[in-house]
């Protein structure tokens, strides 16, 4: 049985959610143990970015191996 397309994007989002969640805790902390300084406004850019590299991706992904199966 496939996943509908909607269904797939649904679960690429609620999946990168929770992935941007993740990082919106632990970026700071990790930032601080490098001693790395960033502000709230790069930090935000990056993941606002890298969120929707990752929808695609989980999308792409969920998509190709629903087509193989």
């Amino acid at each position: 049985m496939s996943q509908s397309k909607r269904n797939s994007f649904i679960e690429a989002l609620i999946n990168t959610g929770i992935g941007l969640s993740i990082t919106i805790v632990f970026s700071p902390i990790v930032y601080s143990i490098c001693d790395v300084e960033i502000s709230n406004k790069q930090m935000g850019g990056a993941a606002l970015c890298f969120t929707i590299i990752s929808v695609i991706r989980g999308y792409v992904v969920r998509r190709f191996f629903n087509k193989i199966t």
